[in-house]
C-alpha cells in the first residue's frame, strides 16, 4: 500500500512520506457506531482546525516545525464493508511498521484501532496497551457482531493475552464486561489514578496508546457519538500526556470517536486537534530516546 503526504495536512506535518519519522493516517469509518454517527467525518476536521492551534506546545517545550511528519490523509474505505475496510487498515499500519515509522492513526470509531493492533502484534509480540476511554469496549458480540466499536478491545484481548491492556477513564459497561476484566486486565474505573505507576511498570515495554476521546466529560468534549457524564477534566489528559512521556518504548497511538458534527460550537474540534498535537510530539520524542 502506497501512502504519500496530502494538500490538507494537519499543521506543519508537511515532510514527505521518506523522510519523516511518524506518519498520520485517518480512518473515515463509523460502520458500527450503535448510537449517534459522524465519526467518519473526523480526520479532515482535526486538519482544518489544527490551523488554529499553535505548532509550540508548551507542555512538551517542543515544536512541531523541529520533526519529520507526515499527513497521508483519509485511508479509502469501501462504505459498508466491515472487514474489507479493517483489512485496509491493517495492510496500512503494516507498511507503516515496515518502513520503520511510528503510526498517528485518527479515527473513526474506536474499532479501527484492532487492525493496528494486530499489525503491531505481529511486530512487538510483547505489546501492551494504554486505554483510556469512558467504555469497557469488552463485549463478546455487540447486535451480532464480534467485531464492534463495543467489542474491539476483547477481541484484542485474543491475541494480546492477560495482563496487557490498561484501561482508565471507565465509567460504562454491561456488567459481565467489569466481571470479566478482573482477572483478565487493568481496569481503573472512572478517573487516571494509579496511570503513573503503570507508565513506570511497563516503561521498557512495548507500549501503543489508544485514546477514545469520550474519556473526557461531556462538558469538555460533546462531539462523541456516546458521551458519557462524569468524565475527565482536560488538564487530567494533559497530566496522562505528561506520564506517557516517561515511556521508553511507544510503538503508535491513536484518538477516536470525534463526530464533528455533533458539537456545533468546534469546541470538539480544537480539543482533538490540541491532543493530536501532544501525541504526535510524545511519538517523536519517544522515538529520540
Amino acid at each position: 500500500m502506497k501512502l504519500s503526504k496530502v494538500d490538507l495536512s494537519f499543521q506543519s506535518c508537511t515532510s514527505s512520506y521518506d523522510e519523516a519519522d511518524v506518519v498520520i493516517y485517518s480512518v473515515p469509518m463509523d460502520a458500527t457506531t450503535s448510537f449517534r454517527p459522524g465519526t467518519r467525518f473526523a480526520g479532515n476536521a482535526i486538519r482544518v482546525d489544527s490551523f488554529g492551534v499553535e505548532w509550540y506546545s508548551p507542555y512538551r517545550d517542543a515544536d512541531l516545525k523541529d520533526f519529520k511528519t507526515v499527513d497521508t490523509g483519509d485511508l479509502d474505505l469501501p462504505i459498508g464493508a466491515v472487514e474489507d475496510a479493517l483489512d485496509i487498515v491493517y495492510e496500512a499500519t503494516k507498511t507503516v511498521i515496515k518502513d520503520g515509522k511510528k503510526p498517528m492513526v485518527i479515527g473513526g470509531e474506536h474499532l479501527i484501532t484492532y487492525p493496528v493492533l494486530k499489525a503491531l502484534h505481529e511486530k512487538y509480540n510483547d505489546l501492551h496497551v494504554i486505554h483510556l476511554d469512558a467504555h469497557t469496549d469488552l463485549r463478546e458480540e455487540f447486535f451480532g457482531r464480534e467485531l464492534s466499536h463495543a467489542t474491539f478491545m476483547r477481541q484484542a484481548h485474543k491475541f494480546l493475552g492477560d495482563h496487557k491492556i490498561f484501561q482508565f477513564g471507565i465509567r460504562s459497561g454491561d456488567k459481565h464486561e467489569f466481571e470479566w476484566a478482573k482477572k483478565h486486565i487493568h481496569q481503573q474505573k472512572f478517573d487516571f489514578e494509579g496511570l503513573d505507576k503503570i507508565v513506570e511498570q511497563i516503561k521498557d515495554k512495548p507500549v501503543y496508546i489508544t485514546i477514545d476521546l469520550d474519556v473526557l466529560d461531556p462538558a469538555v468534549f460533546p462531539g462523541t457519538g456516546t458521551p458519557e457524564p462524569g468524565g475527565m477534566q482536560y488538564k487530567d489528559l494533559l497530566w496522562a500526556f505528561d506520564q506517557f512521556e516517561k515511556l521508553n518504548h511507544i510503538v503508535g497511538a491513536d484518538i477516536v470517536e470525534l463526530s464533528p458534527y455533533l458539537d456545533p460550537s468546534g469546541a470538539s474540534n480544537a480539543v482533538a486537534a490540541k491532543s493530536l498535537r501532544e501525541l504526535i510530539l510524545i511519538l517523536h520524542k519517544n522515538k529520540n530516546k
